[in-house]
């Protein structure tokens, strides 16, 4: 059996996203998706003391509508000094904060000098992996070749990557189009999100879930991370 996951990328995304890389033996980044603005794809929420922020990398989108998220180009370079001296003003006091902050500045140096939103994207994504102890392949959606609608490319995404079972998140019930993986032989599984534990949280209460991964790192740190996490929990993620 091999259970693959397919998702576009996002910016420092939240647990759950980190839960379905988890879940599954090879996680694909679809990239060659087109870009929406003002999604998560160049953004993520972060707890401060009134309340949540966006941190957001800024994308050169005049005259470049329908581009794929692999074109998308960082219009300003100061971004990453910005985003890192955000998370020093909120998470300074955050009890693991210390011991998790030189990996996560270092990031933000290497990141401020790439211009493809996607790269920095998979940066962070991979080093945080590391992080979470989480093994998983990850590859692009590049490395495959990709036709057909939305649910075919999904399809023919798994076929070409020896999927038998594809893991995705609720949100897709609404378009994907589930025949079409069971005629090929690929048995939908589907991520639940409910059931998350709450953590020792900065600026609490209110506890709020929905935000970046770094919150959890800064605030109970890498190693006991996974405790928050449900793929960590008997059963795996689905």
């Amino acid at each position: 059996m091999k259970r693959v996951a397919i998702l576009q990328s996002s910016y420092i995304p939240w647990k759950g996203y980190f839960d379905i890389i988890a879940g599954v033996d090879e996680f694909i980044l679809y990239d060659d998706a087109q870009y929406t603005k003002n999604d998560w794809r160049n953004r993520n929420l972060i707890k401060t003391s009134t309340g949540t922020a966006w941190l957001t990398i800024p994308v050169l989108f005049k005259g470049k509508f329908g581009q794929k998220i692999c074109e998308a180009e960082i219009g300003d370079p100061r971004w990453a000094a910005r985003h890192w001296k955000s998370l020093q003003t909120f998470y300074a006091r955050a009890d693991c904060f210390a011991a998790v902050a030189p990996t996560i500045r270092s990031l933000y140096e290497h990141a401020a000098a790439e211009r493809s939103l996607s790269n920095v994207n998979r940066l962070f994504l991979c080093t945080v992996c590391d992080l979470l102890g989480i093994a998983t392949r990850i590859t692009r959606s590049a490395d495959y070749q990709i036709f057909g609608n939305r649910t075919e490319r999904l399809v023919h995404l798994c076929e070409q990557a020896g999927a038998t079972e594809y893991l995705t998140g609720p949100s897709a019930r609404v378009y994907l189009e589930e025949e079409k993986f069971a005629a090929r032989g690929i048995a939908i599984r589907w991520m639940g999100y409910a059931g998350y534990p709450e953590y020792p949280q900065l600026h609490n209460p209110p506890f709020i879930h929905e935000v970046s991964i770094l919150d959890l790192l800064f605030n109970v740190g890498a190693g006991k991370a996974a405790r928050y996490m449900l793929s960590a929990r008997p059963g795996g993620t689905a």
